[in-house]
């Protein structure tokens, strides 16, 4: 006989003639090793799959874990917003979501994690650069492509000295 098993199942009979036909070739990553350099995380899974999907975990972390992930990017993620109000607004409903979020039982025996208030005219006080320095640029690129399309239309000839072929 020859190499061949005398039985063969048919996964295995679809994977040989796969094989054969040369359906496994140049597959991305062939004739390289694989890497287990986290094989010791028992999670390793969830963040290879979190890193090749694009995902972002944020929306997972408990509740406190999330307040606090987000004040970590105040007053930076607010230089957005256009008024004084309007940021006060947003730290105002941030402290309302941090006291609800105490005011919920705890789960387990562990204490549970706490997010800070925050102090909304101090909030205020390190936006208002930010803002400053947004519309300072805003203003400049403004400038310059007001420049740029006077420079153009000062380049271009009139429309009667196109009309008449008179253009420079």
């Amino acid at each position: 006989m020859s190499g061949q098993p005398y039985w063969e199942s048919p996964v295995e009979k679809q994977i040989r003639e796969a094989q054969e036909r040369g359906d496994f070739d140049n597959l991305p990553g062939a004739g390289k090793p694989l890497d287990l350099s986290d094989s010791g995380d028992p999670d390793w899974w969830v963040k290879r799959f979190a890193a090749r999907e694009n995902l972002d975990l944020g929306s997972a972390l408990p509740g406190a874990l999330a307040l606090r992930k987000e004040a970590a990017g105040y007053p930076e993620s607010l230089v957005d917003v256009r008024t004084e109000a309007q940021v006060r607004e947003i730290i105002e409903d941030y402290n309302k979501r941090v006291l609800a979020d105490r005011r919920r039982p705890a789960v387990g025996n562990l204490p549970p994690a706490i997010a800070k208030t925050l102090d909304v005219d101090e909030m205020v006080e390190r936006w208002r650069p930010l803002r400053a320095e947004l519309e300072e640029q805003q203003r400049r690129a403004r400038q310059e492509r007001a420049a740029a399309r006077a420079a153009e239309l000062a380049a271009r000839p009139s429309w009667w000295q196109r009309l008449f072929g008179r253009g420079r």
